[in-house]
């Protein structure tokens, strides 16, 4: 009996939680595919089990308008949802609700805060976002060093557009600037990244 209750509880915890990350990889698959009744209902079922990632590919499709109308205030709501379990790329994307005023009123400092929850959890354009944020002084105080050092942190992670913005900005820095950016470039990566 013992022996039973245990195969039971093994299925459930491993074979059920791989159940579910088979319907989000449909979904995304789907979604890549524009098959987006299927993503649709992919989606739909995962947030019925309170998914996270099922909440943040709601709030993608309504924020592109694929398979459902463009709706921004829905987007933003299916976002802050997976965002408030922790979603990278929905905190993200929601970052940039707030930085654009789509959906919700425009809230720079709002936009900056998701930003960096979206990097400390490892999501790969919010870097470069916030980088642009503090290059161009966007309802922030503009700031070479952050900027640079955002623009580097997206480099570290590949992105290309960050590479160049971080080349960009570096042109408009003198030397003891640069080594202040590295500093904290060195100070985030011990803080977050554990090196």
């Amino acid at each position: 009996n013992l022996v039973l209750i245990l195969i039971w509880l093994y299925i459930f915890l491993i074979a059920v939680p791989v159940m579910a990350l088979g319907d989000y990889k449909k979904g995304i698959s789907a979604f890549e595919n524009g098959d987006y009744e299927m993503a649709l209902r992919e989606f739909k079922f995962l947030v019925e089990k309170k998914d996270s990632r099922g909440e943040y590919g709601l709030g993608l499709m309504y924020d592109l308008g694929l398979g459902v109308p463009t709706n921004l205030e829905e987007a933003v709501k299916w976002y802050q949802l997976s965002a408030n379990k922790g979603n990278a790329d929905a905190l993200n994307n929601l970052a940039t609700m707030y930085a654009e005023g789509e959906g919700v009123q425009k809230d720079a400092h709002k936009a900056k805060q998701l930003y960096e929850r979206a990097a400390q959890q490892g999501n790969f354009d919010a870097p470069n976002n916030l980088g642009t944020m503090y290059l161009q002084g966007l309802g922030i105080t503009r700031n070479y060093i952050r900027a640079y050092m955002w623009f580097h942190l997206g480099e570290m992670k590949g992105d290309r557009a960050a590479k160049k913005n971080r080349a960009f900005v570096e042109k408009k820095m003198n030397s003891e600037e640069i080594i202040e950016a590295n500093k904290q470039v060195e100070e985030w990566m011990r803080r977050y990244v554990g090196f």
